[in-house]
């Protein structure tokens, strides 16, 4: 059975989350629910082309596709590697203190992280549900 709409769907509903976190002022939440959403999105691509993808590596995910889907996608997201290498640095510091110098991440992430990490997210979401339409 072919899962990638569902994994497609809530990359979208994890964006909406990003957005609710973001207004909410809790930007370190928006930052890794964008993480999220482009990882959700990237194994639907996977699962559409009957691969299965394993990490949490947006990178690695995106180099583990097919030479002829990256090309595609890569056409169609303007630095597509680097809004990719930007989103996997939010991975870890928006959620655990100890990978943070001092203090929560909590208090090192605000709105301009959090509106960075939506445009890159929304533009990677969208080019990658282009590709599996």
């Amino acid at each position: 059975m072919n899962r990638s709409a569902d994994w497609l769907h809530q990359a979208h509903a994890d964006l909406d989350q990003a957005v609710v976190s973001a207004g909410a002022g809790h930007h370190e939440w928006a930052c890794f629910a964008c993480h999220q959403a482009v990882e959700k999105a990237l194994k639907a691509l996977h699962l559409s082309l009957g691969q299965q993808v394993w990490g949490h590596g947006l990178g690695r995910s995106f180099r583990d596709l097919p030479e002829a889907v990256a090309a595609q996608l890569g056409a169609t997201v303007t630095d597509l590697e680097d809004r990719l290498r930007i989103l996997d640095a939010l991975y870890i510091p928006t959620r655990y203190p100890d990978s943070l110098p001092d203090g929560a991440p909590t208090d090192h992430f605000g709105r301009l992280q959090s509106d960075d990490a939506l445009c890159h997210a929304r533009a990677l979401v969208d080019a990658i549900g282009g590709a599996l339409a």
